[in-house]
């Protein structure tokens, strides 16, 4: 099993694929960076050398992931709940942010459903 950024790639995947366990790296950057390595993209993860690992590994090295990205993320949300705008408060109070409609869906961010009973008709 080949070890890249800490994050341990599955050996029975193509190249491609198996770079995409790292956060951070998605379908077409796993392209490029094979293509920077000079690594075919439909090897499996088995079939590479050492040699080919390394340049994977420094190739890798030039993009900003795992650890080091989730941070800038947190730091990004965190910064704009402190400024307060429309976007930092839908975060804080858990809620979408980009326009979607929450009287009906939008389960995903609210979490389970919280029932609140009727009001009661006064009987005379």
């Amino acid at each position: 099993m080949a070890r890249i950024a800490g994050v341990d790639i599955p050996k029975q995947k193509r190249g491609v694929i198996a770079l995409t366990y790292i956060f951070g790296i998605g379908r077409s950057t796993a392209k490029h960076i094979l293509a920077e390595a000079k690594v075919d993209e439909n090897t499996k993860v088995t079939d590479w050398k050492d040699d080919e690992i390394g340049r994977i590994r420094e190739a890798v090295g030039t993009y900003t992931i795992e650890g080091e990205l989730r941070s800038e993320v947190s730091m990004n949300i965190k910064r704009l709940m402190d400024i307060g705008c429309y976007r930092g408060i839908r975060h804080r109070t858990g809620l979408p942010l980009r326009g979607q409609r929450t009287k009906n869906n939008s389960r995903t961010r609210k979490g389970r459903k919280k029932t609140v009973a009727n009001k009661k008709k006064v009987t005379k």
